[in-house]
């Protein structure tokens, strides 16, 4: 509001000729209801003015729109502000004007890149998802408006959710989490769907459920030839985010509980049995399964496995090892 009127005074310079209005919320109500009537009137053809043209105003024939510092609105605001133009049958332009990309924080271009992507009609609940998935889910029952959804994951999440309200509720029992929801598998590489090979949002998130769902690795596989039958060969992200859904799946059926996969080596860590005798021998075995390759083993909260590569292709080798182990029933969940 302090510079809106600078703002009108440099679009007057550089395109003159034309009659600009101003509006804000800190105007008299009259008098900006009569500014904002005399725009819809066409007494004006420029309305400089605040959010507070964000909802409620019914513009037909405003088509064009122009938000500066676009990266400072959240994402339900840049899609009712567009929601102001392209109401009849003209054709609409938005311009967001930002900063470069590197001056925008990453959750500022996650949501300008929603806002440009999801532009068919009725994307409401579309941007609503986005949304939560970037702010991550508030405090329910108190003021916090973000969140940590990203940490679980809004399948996870809503499942924790359901529990909780149930038990709340007394008409269930609260029950704990299926094992394989507290596997942590780790990668320092580019692991997802990149959007120029499947381009469909909803589509993407589809085949993420998909395989956040699987227990067995022929599933993978099966989606695997799926994607390569409808988009082609999959790029190397895609590929690592499939071998990193077998290694989940491994780990499960080994009893591992968290696995790390760098340049360098696989760190596993073992539940091993109680026995002292008996973990030694499961030391033992899968000492003989890496060979003629060396593994180590770290004791710390738990103990560690670390299985160092020779190969570029470490997931497809941590893989290849995890499997030798299962197969043999050295390590069962």
């Amino acid at each position: 509001v302090q510079s809106i009127h600078s703002v009108r005074n440099m679009l007057e310079r550089l395109v003159p000729g034309l009659r600009y209005a101003v509006a804000h919320g800190q105007m008299p109500e009259k008098e900006l209801e009569k500014v904002v009537s005399d725009f819809l009137r066409h007494r004006y053809d420029v309305l400089v003015t605040t959010m507070i043209i964000e909802s409620g105003i019914d513009m037909p024939n405003v088509n064009t729109l122009i938000v500066n510092r676009a990266d400072r609105f959240g994402l339900a605001q840049l899609y009712q502000l567009r929601g102001r133009i392209g109401r009849s049958n003209r054709q609409a332009y938005a311009y967001l004007l930002t900063p470069p990309r590197l001056a925008m924080t990453p959750d500022a271009r996650k949501r300008l890149a929603t806002i440009s992507e999801l532009t068919e009609l009725g994307s409401g609940m579309k941007v609503a998802m986005r949304d939560l998935e970037i702010r991550g889910a508030g405090n329910l029952l108190g003021a916090q408006q973000s969140g940590y959804i990203n940490a679980v994951g809004f399948d996870l999440y809503t499942r924790m959710l359901e529990e909780e309200v149930g038990r709340l509720k007394e008409e269930t029992e609260s029950k704990p989490l299926p094992a394989e929801e507290v596997i942590h598998v780790e990668y320092d590489g580019p692991a997802l769907f990149p959007g120029d090979y499947i381009d469909d949002v909803d589509l993407r998130y589809d085949f993420y459920r998909r395989l956040s769902s699987f227990t067995e690795i022929e599933e993978v596989d099966r989606l695997l030839e799926e994607l390569k039958d409808r988009f082609g060969e999959p790029p190397l992200p895609a590929r690592n985010l499939m071998e990193l859904t077998r290694l989940k799946i491994l780990c499960r059926t080994a009893n591992i509980g968290k696995l790390s996969v760098n340049e360098e080596y696989l760190l596993a860590s073992l539940n091993l049995p109680p026995d002292p005798a008996e973990s030694q021998r499961v030391i033992g075995r899968i000492v003989a399964a890496a060979d003629p390759e060396q593994v180590e083993f770290r004791l710390s909260d738990s103990v560690e496995l670390i299985y160092r590569f020779n190969s570029s292709e470490r997931l497809q080798k941590a893989r290849k090892f995890l499997q030798r182990i299962t197969r043999q029933g050295i390590l069962q969940g």
